[in-house]
């Protein structure tokens, strides 16, 4: 019968919470990567399978330090060219979805048989959350901007030997910190203003897996200003030859720490972000 299967149990650590006071984005992946793995094998898909991933994500409430929660997980979509998987990532006092997450592997390597096609067909369930919004990608990366670099380290690769989820999404954490900075937006004034930025939709799609040692380039450019709200690109790639490995949406609101709502962006940030802004591919999708 198909059911959702608890993949993960935890709970948020004090040191896994950002500046935002809020559990960070890249311990979701981290937790995210456990889940990923357990429905895997519960289908009998080899941990390595997918030349491509893509994480689409929409929080809906806020995970804070002490929070227990748990995640469970189904696939949701088949067809040739990839599987689907949907997590719901769930506050275990109330039973309240936190965050959705659509897992999308490309071309499965290797191939699934038609025996185990057929299997994960009987298991597919509907998906309860949200539709993911396929939003447009910039025109070029001209104009984006370096916002980390630094190299691989063996501490960060998971137990397929490639670089973790939560190892990437790490890199472009800084990278929107990084940009933040650039528009004004710098650690000082979020501590004077009680600011913080708060996403609320990711969009990670992994196409690489840089190696131990390898030097990797985090460049960002914002694609949307609102009153309250930015989106950002973050791209990975080999610094010398620019092939990229990784790429992030990021879409936040500035946040008021007491009130924990959208607070509205001061006009000497949104100003300073203008020249970040890099065009987009197509204004539709």
């Amino acid at each position: 019968m198909a059911v959702w299967i608890e993949t993960v149990r935890s709970v948020v650590s004090p040191w896994e919470c950002d500046v935002t006071e809020h559990f960070t984005i890249a311990f979701y992946f981290d937790r995210l990567m456990d889940a990923a793995s357990t429905i895997v094998r519960a289908l009998g898909l080899p941990d390595a399978v997918g030349s491509s991933r893509r994480f689409d994500v929409r929080f809906v409430r806020e995970l804070r330090t002490g929070a227990s929660f748990h995640i469970l997980s189904a696939p949701i979509a088949l067809d040739e060219a990839s599987v689907r998987f949907g997590h719901q990532i769930v506050d275990s006092a109330d039973g309240e979805v936190a965050a959705w997450v659509q897992e999308t592997l490309d071309d499965p390597t290797p191939p699934l048989t038609p025996d185990l096609s057929a299997e994960i067909g009987r298991s597919l369930l509907p998906w309860p959350g949200p539709a993911v919004e396929h939003r447009p990608d910039p025109a070029t990366n001209e104009g984006l901007v370096a916002t980390a670099r630094d190299r691989i380290k063996a501490a960060e690769l998971d137990a397929t030997g490639k670089l973790s989820l939560s190892g990437f999404v790490h890199r472009f954490t800084a990278g929107c910190i990084q940009g933040l900075a650039a528009i004004g937006a710098t650690s000082s004034y979020m501590e004077a203003e009680r600011r913080g930025y708060s996403t609320f939709e990711l969009a990670l799609r992994i196409t690489g897996w840089p190696q131990i040692g390898d030097p990797v380039l985090v460049e960002t450019g914002i694609v949307h200003l609102g009153n309250t709200s930015i989106r950002f690109v973050h791209r990975m790639c080999d610094p010398a030859s620019g092939i990229e490995y990784a790429r992030l949406g990021q879409f936040g609101v500035q946040l008021d720490l007491d009130a924990r709502r959208p607070a509205a962006l001061p006009e000497r940030i949104r100003t300073a972000a203008t020249r970040l802004l890099v065009p987009l591919a197509s204004q539709g999708g």
